[in-house]
């Protein structure tokens, strides 16, 4: 096994159990307050009629909401600490590890040319 792919899995563990985190946040704690501020915690039986069809919008509401919750919670607590160590090392002067692409790239760049030589000759 490849050390990407033990990567992709254990980031696919943390990133479910991250997101029950999150879904228990918005559910427990800011759609009450929500809540407290506009009334009525179920959104689901809202509903705008038009030319006698129901559109159901409270569902999608909801969605958006734990959505924004989500991507500020990762944002938040992964990306903006990761991107702070990084600043720090380079402050430091530590290098970085390149991104795994690059090389890959280069790698499969130089496989091409071996193939188009050996096609030619």
């Amino acid at each position: 096994m490849r050390g990407n792919v033990v990567d992709l899995a254990v980031a696919v563990v943390i990133g479910t159990a991250f997101g029950a985190v999150v879904n228990a946040l918005v559910k427990d704690v800011i759609m009450p307050l929500i809540t407290a501020i506009f009334g009525k915690q179920d959104y689901s039986n809202l509903i705008w009629t038009l030319n006698k069809s129901e559109i159901r919008y409270g569902d999608l509401i909801t969605a958006i909401i734990n959505f924004l919750c989500v991507g500020a919670a990762v944002y938040f607590f992964i990306v903006a600490p990761i991107n702070h160590v990084n600043e720090r090392r380079r402050a430091r002067g530590v290098a970085i590890p390149q991104e795994p692409e690059e090389t890959e790239k280069e790698l499969l760049a130089e496989i091409r040319d071996i193939l188009a030589q050996r096609a030619v000759g």
